[in-house]
């Protein structure tokens, strides 16, 4: 009789939980969310500088094979300004720059120069380096 009763008091508790999570479950759940955030987080954080230097890279090889067909239809004449590679000429569509993390000029001599968002003047002057991969790691930030 007694194992009777218990069970009935078991069987009834049991009921009476509607299977719901407890405090301490939800409490759990959410920290384990909140550090799986974190480290998605941290992990993307370079991942904005990384992209930059890319894009410059990209614009950069772009460019220098503008400068290539326009010296093989001039005589092997570089250009002077970035009138003669951007628009009707067919060269460039447009001049790649993205003045956030870096822009590009085209030298008096036809050198490609590559500057911070910063840099002023006219290259190559404070602030401008000649275009290369490793000038675009240190100028696309």
């Amino acid at each position: 009789m007694i194992s009777t009763l218990k069970k009935l008091q078991a069987k009834k508790a049991a009921q009476e939980n509607n299977g719901g999570f407890t405090l301490i479950e939800l409490l759990i759940v959410i920290v384990v969310l909140g550090i799986l955030a974190a480290v998605v987080v941290f992990s993307l954080g370079g991942v904005a500088g990384t992209s930059a230097v890319a894009a410059c890279n990209a614009d950069g090889a772009s460019i220098n094979t503008a400068i290539a067909a326009f010296q093989a239809q001039n005589a092997e004449a570089l250009p002077t300004s970035t009138t003669q590679l951007v628009g009707t000429s067919n060269y460039l569509a447009s001049w790649p720059n993205n003045t956030s993390h870096y822009q590009f000029a085209l030298g008096a001599t036809g050198i490609l120069y590559v500057g911070a968002s910063t840099a002023t003047g006219t290259p190559p002057g404070t602030g401008w380096t000649a275009w290369s991969t490793t000038a675009c790691s240190t100028e696309a930030k």
